[in-house]
């Protein structure tokens, strides 16, 4: 059972308690993105198990009518046993989304899984355009480069700042130069892309930015954010006619996610002490 401190950042344990979340956020015109919780399995049948579970949250989206999609990690669902493992069920549930009029995201881990996971990606978008989209991480020094090569890739990207922890050789460590290298990325895909833009972010700033550059240069966007942090901004966009898309992740392997979401902010940290001491 989920500890009810934990409660605010998941959407429950199983596949009918993160549908009836999304239908309460549905309600106030904010859709879901879904994330069986789960990653670096180093065996098959474990990778095997959650593809299976999302070919089945594939079918319940869609008969639900529900405004939700997926997104699957590269090492939940084999790239750590190899990277045709990864593709072979990458490409698996993702035509299975297709047929289902579904949508399928692709989150992005550590720096050493970013080739294959870009290659996997781009392989697939061009098989089935527009029901895939990738994550992308401004922190990397690389970034510019790969929105480059995907600028014309038919798949959605999010741009999100990153929260792994890379060495400097190939990140940028420093809070301002992230912030910078991010605003560039999110220039450059407002000016090169006239749809499949999302930003993935809570900064007040970035979310202005993108409201700016979407006016300027009429590219069709999104904005997606966690459940659990700011959520009362995530409605009033949602009001002013922003699409909102809410990162709902959920399952049984809950309790290490719980922790990271805690450790990142420190309204976290003061939300956790709050809900212990029944304040």
């Amino acid at each position: 059972m989920i500890l009810p401190i934990a409660r605010r950042f998941v959407a429950g344990e199983t596949i009918p308690e993160a549908l009836e979340h999304t239908r309460t956020y549905n309600e106030d015109d904010v859709a879901i993105i879904l994330n069986l919780l789960g990653e670096h399995y180093d065996n098959a049948a474990e990778a095997r198990e959650d593809t299976d579970t999302y070919l089945t949250l594939i079918d319940d989206i869609a008969d639900s009518g529900l405004d939700a999609c997926i997104s699957v990690k590269p090492s939940q669902i084999g790239l750590d046993v190899s990277a045709d493992l990864f593709e072979e069920h990458y490409r698996e549930i993702v035509a299975h989304a297709h047929e289902r009029d579904a949508f399928v995201w692709c989150d992005m881990e550590d720096v050493d899984t970013t080739d294959d996971t870009l290659d996997v990606f781009e392989a697939v978008a061009e098989e089935y355009p527009w029901s895939v989209g990738q994550c992308i991480q401004s922190n990397l020094k690389r970034t510019h480069d790969d929105l480059e090569r995907l600028v014309d890739v038919p798949g959605k990207i999010r741009i999100v700042k990153g929260a792994y922890d890379e060495p400097p050789s190939v990140a940028y460590t420093d809070k301002a130069d992230v912030n910078e290298a991010y605003r560039e990325d999110i220039e450059f895909l407002f000016e090169n892309r006239e749809q499949g833009v999302a930003i993935g972010s809570h900064d007040p700033e970035m979310i202005a930015l993108a409201g700016r550059l979407a006016d300027e240069h009429g590219t069709d966007y999104e904005i997606q954010m966690l459940t659990g942090v700011r959520e009362d901004a995530q409605r009033d966009l949602a009001k002013q006619g922003v699409r909102v898309v809410q990162y709902a992740p959920y399952g049984k392997k809950w309790l290490s996610y719980f922790y990271r979401r805690v450790r990142e902010r420190k309204e976290n940290v003061l939300f956790a002490a709050r809900a212990v001491i029944g304040r």
